[in-house]
């Protein structure tokens, strides 16, 4: 239990490190791009072998589609909503509108809970966790510490108040992460197996309406083949995990 959460708060701490970065460090806007390009490849192979894939085995077709399409139809129907008060650029690192910093505060825990619920749920059937699920969600995330931490300063936050936003996310994702190895542990096959898929449909559709545009946009023509590299780690990872 308490493994799950120590797993969960390691994949949410990156966005409290990229908080960090951005605040001391001079982080060139092509690196950042570099790494969503990469983390986006690995993501996407996150999805498919992590929780596609067991999703199908252990739930079967009808799960895995139904779970899949109500996790990308309530991530989009969500971002939406936040992304009409200013979130929508929460994983950008350009400078983002000023009053949209609880805007990118609640998008930045939308998207930090069904990846860190996951990293608890995959405890559940291998005993282990997922190092793929686990790196491709701290690499993710990153950047979205990098940029959002831009975002919220030009809101006007001061540097006190953004750790203390950031500290509430690694709570938060340490938390979700415990809750889902807990409330989950005598869960029946079919219903891991639509959760697993849910968080799979949420994480494509953020993946795809977030960071993939950033990603083309700093980093240009070879974003593919970065996000190509990612997804062979991805692949070299669950091959060996």
């Amino acid at each position: 239990m308490w493994y799950a959460a120590m797993w969960g708060a390691i994949s949410g701490s990156a966005v409290f490190l990229g908080a960090l970065a951005a605040m001391f460090l001079p982080v060139k806007q092509r690196i950042i791009g570099d790494i969503m390009a990469f983390g986006t490849g690995i993501l996407i192979g996150a999805a498919s072998y992590e929780l596609l894939e067991d999703s199908l085995h252990n739930g079967g077709l009808k799960a895995t589609a139904i779970g899949f399409t109500l996790g990308a139809v309530i991530f989009t129907l969500l971002n939406y909503f936040v992304s009409k008060k200013g979130a929508n650029q929460r994983k950008r690192s350009n400078q983002q509108a000023k009053g949209a910093g609880l805007a990118i505060f609640i998008g930045t825990v939308m998207d930090a809970i069904p990846e860190s619920i996951m990293v608890g749920a995959s405890l559940l059937e291998k005993q282990s966790v997922s190092w793929l699920l686990v790196a491709a969600i701290f690499l993710s995330n990153i950047p979205e510490g990098l940029s959002s931490t831009v975002g919220l300063k030009n809101s006007g936050y001061k540097k006190s108040k953004i750790f203390l936003l950031w500290l509430s996310v690694l709570v938060i994702a340490t938390i979700s992460a415990w809750g889902g190895y807990f409330f989950l542990s005598n869960a029946p096959d079919y219903l891991l197996a639509g959760i697993a898929a849910f968080a799979g449909g949420g994480i494509i559709a953020m993946i795809t309406s977030t960071m993939m545009p950033e990603a083309y946009e700093e980093s240009g023509t070879v974003t593919g083949l970065i996000a190509a590299l990612g997804l062979l780690v991805s692949l070299v990872m669950d091959h060996f995990s």
